[in-house]
């Protein structure tokens, strides 16, 4: 069975027609940027990918990681993959220069963690939530902590981690108990913190968590919570490493998939830390952290779809059995409908969320970078609308495409040797971790469009628009998709107002729809940005492109989503005008049945 392929030329078509790169090389700073430069980049990382860490996939799932003597063990190829990692400069790609980045923009960057992430899921979320710890200290941290501690991380020399939940307190972080005690210029940070992804390892010298803790004097709930920064080995102000702080490993959980991806419980013993921005606003910056990792995390549902359709392609090219209706021969099961539905479904998906988290980053570069204010606040706005449905919707899709990947296997995919399953188990905690998709959905309904009274996401539906306008003056088979794209427009602007006009007469209507606003966004902007996609590749067939292959298959696959895709919106639109009522219709002791 073939191993991964990073899908280069897709990736640098979403950059470069969607995501817009022309208009991201005009951003200051970015003056050297340009489509040669990121297709070098994505060559580059393709082979660290598919050649270097790829191969560490399937035994690191097999060995996973060990705690001995109070020291967490990763496999060795871990080890040796990661050094060549750091050794090509690939932490710092789209990190400040000013403590050793490349400086590249976060839409390049969001490609090669893309295929890390498909290359081995367990392994790449180690510098994932390295690059959130980063963000949250370039945006909150002292001068000096800055000083001290980024150069490292961006270097990949050190690791970061995110320490949020305790045994009392998952979501509900108003619950947190650990302590943060000023003693001589620093705080003593006591208490137990539970999954902690790549809490302790021993891939680096030094590991430096970010933790959620409560002041002697802090006030209750969310509001008392301040953030510090915990090395595992105390650091001088000269950067040297010094002796190990009071932080230990108690336990690794047991999970059902990335078992290569150390879980842990983490008990902090007085362990010296220091404060990161303001006391009691612990919160507001570890939320900088939490967004960067919720988009990361909805691109590890494109990243492990993209890997789960590779390996099912492979085996429906090579498996033959039965014969169809244009062959009395035993053909390979890649000509049988269905196993085209099931394939072409993974195909498409997995290309609009691909297509929908780039454009995201692509705000994410235009917001921190346009000179005009009124630019910066337009994509901020759209990269808070689109970061709980690349986080929730995706990350829902990819249970079902990595289940999709099973079928196409047939029996052979429910055994673990052909390596099928394994994309589903890995899967299956990214609906979890950051945030829920019950989290993401009542964020998205709640923050980003009951709170505006809708006028964010009417802005996205204004582009969506232009999209069908534009797909209906090309005409040919994109009229297909202005159709289907226009219904599930009107559709969703249907329940949008439905939702205004009814939330306030009834409270639990926001929670009660909420999942089905996100998935019908997530469906709906899919489809939009594959209409985009469209008008690319035709413009290109039409320009006698050298990859007209590939484009005309961009064409099709655009209206396989509108025909087969695109409709679920009415579906998830007419559960929305349902409302409340039969949700909320039983009492608790109804869900027993006896």
């Amino acid at each position: 069975m073939s191993e991964y392929r990073a899908p280069v030329r897709d990736m640098q078509f979403v950059i470069d027609e969607l995501a817009g790169l022309e208009r991201i090389a005009g951003l200051p700073g970015f003056d050297e940027v340009s489509s040669d430069l990121v297709a070098a980049v994505l060559d580059e990382a393709s082979q660290l990918a598919s050649e270097i860490i790829a191969p560490t996939n399937r035994l690191g799932d097999e060995r996973g990681a060990q705690l001995r003597d109070g020291q967490v063990t990763v496999p060795v190829e871990f080890r040796q993959a990661y050094e060549q990692f750091t050794a090509g400069g690939w932490p710092g790609l789209a990190m400040s220069p000013e403590f050793g980045g490349q400086g590249l923009p976060a839409v390049v960057g969001v490609a090669v963690e893309e295929m890390l992430q498909s290359a081995n899921l367990a392994w790449s979320l180690c510098p994932l939530l390295t690059q959130g710890a980063i963000h949250a200290l370039e945006s909150h941290g002292t001068p000096e902590l800055k000083q001290r501690f980024l150069a490292p991380m961006i270097s990949g020399k050190w690791t970061g981690t995110m320490n949020l939940t305790e045994p009392q307190a998952g979501s509900d972080l108003s619950l947190l108990r650990c302590q943060a005690v000023p003693a001589n210029g620093a705080y003593h940070i006591t208490g137990q913190k539970i999954f902690i992804t790549w809490g302790d390892h021993d891939m680096t010298p030094n590991i430096i968590h970010l933790v959620l803790a409560r002041l002697p004097d802090a006030a209750s709930g969310v509001k008392g919570l301040s953030l510090f920064l915990v090395p595992k080995y105390l650091v001088d102000a000269e950067g040297k490493q010094g002796q190990r702080n009071g932080v230990t490993t108690a336990s690794l959980e047991h999970k059902l998939g990335i078992h290569a991806s150390p879980t842990c419980v983490l008990d902090f013993n007085g362990a010296e830390g220091y404060l990161v921005g303001a006391e009691s606003a612990g919160l507001a910056c570890m939320f900088t952290m939490m967004n960067s990792a919720r988009l990361s995390v909805g691109l590890q549902g494109v990243a492990i779809a993209e890997r789960a359709y590779q390996r099912a392609v492979a085996f429906a090219m090579d498996r033959k059995q039965g014969n169809t209706a244009n062959s009395r021969d035993t053909v390979a099961i890649i000509a049988h409908p269905d196993v085209r539905r099931m394939l072409m479904t993974m195909k498409a998906e997995t290309e609009a969320m691909r297509a929908v988290a780039y454009v995201a980053l692509a705000h994410l570069d235009i917001a921190a970078r346009a000179a005009e204010k009124t630019v910066r606040d337009a994509s901020q706005a759209r990269v808070d609308l689109l970061t709980p449905i690349v986080k929730g919707w995706s990350t829902e899709t990819a249970q079902v495409l990595t289940s999709l990947g099973i079928q196409v296997h047939g029996g052979m995919g429910y055994v673990e040797e052909t390596g099928a399953a394994q994309y589903l188990r890995d899967a299956r905690i990214l609906t979890i971790y950051e945030g829920t998709t019950g989290i993401q959905a009542n964020d998205l309904i709640g923050r980003k469009m009951l709170r505006d009274g809708g006028k964010s996401l009417s802005a996205l539906l204004d582009d969506i628009h232009d999209t069908v306008t534009a797909l209906r003056e090309v005409g040919g088979e994109l009229a297909v998709l202005a159709t289907e794209l226009q219904a599930a427009l009107e559709q969703t602007a249907g329940a949008l107002e439905w939702l205004l006009a009814n939330s306030r007469a009834d409270a639990d209507i926001p929670g009660a729809v909420a999942y089905h606003f996100l998935m019908l966004l997530g469906t709906l902007t899919g489809g939009w940005q594959l209409g985009q996609a469209a008008l690319a590749a035709q413009a290109r067939l039409e320009r006698g492109a050298a990859d007209g292959d590939y484009c005309q298959a961009k064409v099709h696959t655009a209206r396989f989503y509108a025909e087969q895709i695109l409709p679920r919106v009415a579906a998830h639109a007419r559960s929305i005008r349902s409302g409340s009522a039969a949700t909320m219709s039983l009492t608790p002791e109804q869900f027993f049945r006896d």
